[in-house]
């Protein structure tokens, strides 16, 4: 009785939920160092050492691993981000879990840095594109967000489920719940005031979790 009683609790508690799409709901960074591979062989012809990997902590690994600057990173994304985008495979279980929330009344906000403006990529009908064919509901898609401490106050958003350690950390700060999701680049990163997961089940886990504090 006291089970079903806190699964009644739970449900009853809609929440809106912000989510990122680039190694949160989708598998980004394969196919992005894939192209980068190919690129930098195309304009330098030398190998890329990955032998720092695991200690970039920020979402500008392609400078520090290529040693681009921003000019030669945005002719790479001119070139090759609509491939990046379109080869994009979802994390397992992302559309199963999504689903499960919005049948229990939560609404999904996806938040996203993806670049808008991109020589031939049309980003936006490509994510939208994405999220169809893996059958994934939303009620909100918005793009090229970087500022998402700002959306997520102006919008409402309760809780953010995200792969940046440093956008968790700056949400938690101001008040907003974050789940972080684990990646090669954050694996190291120990704190405990931010849950950390490994995969969507463990997502949903977490937001019950929440949800039953609440």
């Amino acid at each position: 009785m006291i089970v079903a009683n806190t699964l009644i609790r739970e449900m009853e508690i809609k929440m809106k939920i912000g989510i990122d799409i680039d190694d949160t709901t989708f598998l980004t960074v394969k196919a992005m160092l894939k192209y980068a591979d190919i690129y930098e062989k195309e304009i330098s012809g030398t190998p890329t050492n990955r032998n720092n990997f695991g200690l970039i902590k920020d979402r500008y690994y392609l400078e520090a691993l290529y040693g681009w600057d921003k000019k030669t990173k945005y002719d790479f994304f001119d070139k090759y981000y609509k491939n990046v985008l379109e080869e994009c495979t979802m994390l397992p279980n992302a559309n199963k879990t999504i689903k499960k929330l919005k049948e229990e009344g939560d609404t999904i906000h996806f938040v996203t840095a993806r670049l808008m403006n991109i020589k031939n990529c049309d980003t936006e009908k490509i994510t939208k594109k994405s999220l169809q064919d893996f059958d994934i509901p939303y009620d909100s898609l918005n793009l090229h967000i970087s500022d998402k401490l700002k959306f997520c106050k102006e919008n409402q958003i309760d809780l953010c489920i995200e792969d940046s350690y440093e956008t968790c950390r700056e949400l938690t700060d101001n008040g907003i719940k974050s789940i972080l999701m684990t990646t090669k680049m954050n694996a190291n990163i120990n704190d405990k005031e931010i849950p950390r997961v490994n995969n969507w089940d463990e997502i949903y886990e977490e937001i019950r979790k929440y949800k039953n504090l609440m």
